[in-house]
């Protein structure tokens, strides 16, 4: 019984160490990338759709590269291709697959339809 709770423990450290070496991957919400951009983080907005082929190729590479530690400080936003219309018109977004890079509040490159890994990493990169 104590070795299993051991174990256990381990797991969780790991799970937790793990947890805080890893970028933040999460839902686009206005409020959280306004804060963020202005306090000068760096934040990736990501328009993806789920009926997507292309979407589909990149989002196991970005979450891949979110567990990197070299991007621990980027904040990727997964924004809905669908249903965040008005945000596309403000970042003139007019396709799916497309990142958006802030560094220092402001926008540094962007590319669309990228499927290949060194492609998205370089892109990321541009945030830091």
């Amino acid at each position: 019984m104590k070795k299993n709770s051991v174990k256990s423990a381990s797991v969780v450290l790991l799970l937790l160490l793990a947890g805080s070496a890893v970028a933040n991957e999460v839902p686009f919400n206005q409020a959280a990338f306004d804060q963020a951009r202005a306090a000068g983080k760096p934040v990736v907005v990501y328009f993806h759709a789920d009926w997507c082929p292309t979407c589909r190729v990149q989002q196991p590479i970005v979450a891949r590269l979110a567990l990197e530690p070299v991007f621990k400080p980027v904040t990727i936003y997964e924004a809905d291709f669908d249903t965040e219309t008005a945000l596309e018109k403000t970042m003139n977004v007019s396709q799916q697959s497309t990142f958006v890079v802030f560094k220092q509040g402001h926008e540094v490159t962007r590319s669309t339809g990228q499927t290949q890994e060194p492609a998205i990493r370089a892109v990321l990169q541009q945030a830091l």
